[in-house]
Formats: structure tokens, sequence, C-alpha cells
């Protein structure tokens, strides 16, 4: 085979390597290991980003999440409405915060649904916490509405969605806090793990400063049990560094998007864009016929996919006897996802064999 189609390319080509290093070098030169100065920086750009008044950089998109609910007094009794097709760190997140996560269904764009949302909000219900699924953004208007009619919080799971925009907004924007995940996969990737919150509540950053090491301030006094969460400094400095180039990055990734539309429609299910939503194509997610036939047929032609994700959050041993709504969608939508690679690197030679793989085991 003189071929193959890796999904992701972590590699670090020359010039970005030469500015990567330099960074990493002025952090080695002055020394501040643990939040040095880049780390401010960093939290000031992407506050500034995302429309909100503060950041709070942490040590992975899980972190984000779990500092986030507990900040805002989340816990034991309560109960978080979330989607129940994401990655499991969403579920352990509210776990660990003592709460208890209940499962809505999503729709045909992967998004919580928010009318499965709506049925499943009761007396114990405190918040919200809808993901992005692939990069997209979910439907905010809908779900603020039902936030405000019950006094609940939205906090975004936002791991997959830095840079999408809906109505107008960025991700991160929406409800009372945002969060993010910048791990070497996402579309603004550290090198290792790292992590963001952003909201407009003072309260609410001065609580996140704390719980993000060990619930103390001053570094002595502990007001809250909580775990050490914080980034990096060699990751606030790649992250800045990498600051500079995520639209090109994002751009990139809408025109491979693009050209999988323009010849892939009608081969499969493709994924769909709203009005007003700015897509960053974390994954091109097809809902594909014979889904297990095509993956196998594409890895024997040297082209690497993924299914994000194949066990549903309800589904898995740890949640089984977790609450949740009747799951029709989710639970068809499972069978048939699965990601191509639409990374920055990949080649429109590359995509070419792509797609006629594809359309060959359609027969088309």
């Amino acid at each position: 085979m003189d071929h193959r189609i890796p999904f992701l390319d972590l590699r670090v080509g020359d010039d970005e390597r030469k500015r990567l290093l330099e960074a990493i070098d002025r952090v080695l030169q002055h020394g501040r290991l643990v939040m040095g100065p880049e780390v401010e920086r960093f939290e000031a750009q992407v506050a500034k980003r995302c429309g909100r008044k503060f950041a709070v950089g942490v040590g992975s998109g899980t972190d984000a999440l779990f500092l986030a609910l507990k900040a805002m007094g989340i816990g034991p009794g309560d109960e978080v409405i979330t989607t129940s097709l994401s990655w499991i760190a969403t579920a352990n997140a509210i776990a660990l915060c003592g709460a208890s996560p209940v499962f809505a269904d999503i729709g045909e764009d992967l998004n919580i649904d928010p009318q499965s949302v709506r049925s499943l909000v009761g007396k114990k219900t405190k918040a919200i916490v809808p993901v992005h699924y692939t990069g997209r953004c979910c439907q905010m208007q809908a779900l603020e509405d039902i936030a405000d009619a019950h006094g609940l919080a939205i906090v975004e799971d936002a791991a997959q969605a830095f840079g999408a925009m809906h109505d107008g907004r960025p991700a991160g924007s929406f409800g009372v806090a945002g969060c993010f995940s910048m791990n070497p996969m996402k579309v603004f990737a550290a090198c290792g793990e790292a992590g963001a919150v952003v909201t407009d509540r003072q309260d609410i950053h001065e609580r996140l400063l704390a719980c993000r090491y060990n619930g103390t301030v001053n570094r002595e006094t502990c007001i809250a049990v909580s775990l050490n969460g914080r980034i990096d400094t060699l990751q606030a400095a790649v992250l800045l560094e990498r600051l500079k180039t995520v639209d090109e990055v994002i751009a990139r990734r809408r025109q491979n998007a693009a050209f999988y539309n323009r010849n892939l429609y009608g081969v499969t299910g493709l994924p769909a864009v709203g009005p007003g939503d700015d897509h960053v194509y974390y994954t091109y997610t097809l809902q594909a016929q014979r889904r297990d036939e095509l993956m196998g047929y594409l890895a024997s032609e040297g082209i690497e996919t993924r299914i994000q994700h194949p066990i549903l959050m309800p589904h898995q041993p740890a949640y089984q006897k977790a609450r949740r709504a009747p799951l029709p969608v989710a639970e068809a939508v499972i069978q048939k996802i699965l990601c191509i690679p639409v990374n920055e690197k990949i080649t429109t030679g590359q995509m070419e064999i792509v797609c006629d793989r594809i359309r060959r085991f359609f027969g088309r």
C-alpha cells in the first residue's frame, strides 16, 4: 500500500517547532515553572477571545468542568442535566462534585435536545451542562430559556469547540461559565494536557482561583476541599504561541469539511450546520449505514477513522442507574457515527482518496 492517511498528525513542523522551543526556552530562563507570567497572559487572551471578563487556566478540560461546577457550589443532592453523547469526563466531572448526572437525548445535530432537557427538570436540578459536540454549538437560546424559567445555571462543556460561534457569539460566552479542553487532539492544542474556564462573575472567578490550588487562598488558608488543577507555565507558553495561528487552523478545517460536503453529498449522512452556526470541526462525523463494515474497509485502504463515542454515558457501567430520558435518537446515532480525517494537515490528494473509497464502498 503506497498511502496511509492518519486520523490525526500531531507532529510539529520545523517553523512551529522553532517558535515553540523559543517560547519554552523563555520559561526555562525565567524559571517560574509554576504559575509564571505566561499563565496570566494566556488567561487574558482567552477571556478576550471568548468575550468574557475572566479566564482561569487549569490542568485539563476535565479539571475545567469539575472546578467550574465546584466553584458554583454544585454538590451532593444536586442534579445536573447533560447530554448522553459525550466523552465520559463530562459525567465524571459532575459526579466528582457529589452531584448526580441526569442524561438527556440528543437531536439530529448530535447535540443535547432542549425538549429532552425540559422533560428532566425537577426539584433537585441545579444546572445544565450542554456539550458542543464535534465543535458545533448547541441550541443555546432554547437552553437559556429553560434555565431562566427554572432558575438553573448553564455551564458549557466547550471542550471540543474553541473558536466556534453561535448567533454571533463565541463558544464559552453563554451561561455562567464555559469550559475548554486544550489537549493535543483539540483544534487549539497544547503539547500536553491543559484547559481553561471563562466567566463574567467575579465571585466565580475568585472561587476558581482557590479551587484550582487545593481550595486555598494566599497559598495557605484552605476555604474549600479541592485538588491541584493548575495549568503549567510551559503549556501556557505553548498555547500563547498557538493562539496566534488558531484561526488559520480553524479555516483549514472548514475548507476540508467543505470539500467533503461537496464530494460526499448524497453518498452518506453528512454533518449538518444550522443557520448562525460556525463549526470548528473538531471532528467531521458521518452517519453511515453499515458503519462497522465501512470502517473496516477504510482501514484496509490505509485510512484511519474513529468512533466518537461508541458507548453512551448512561450505558457505561458507572452510570447505569442514573436518571435519564428516553434516548431513541442517541441510541440510533451511535450505531452510525464515524469520524473521518479532517485535521488541518490532511492534503487535498488524501481527501480525494478518502472520498473515492467511501464512494466505492457505497457503489457510487
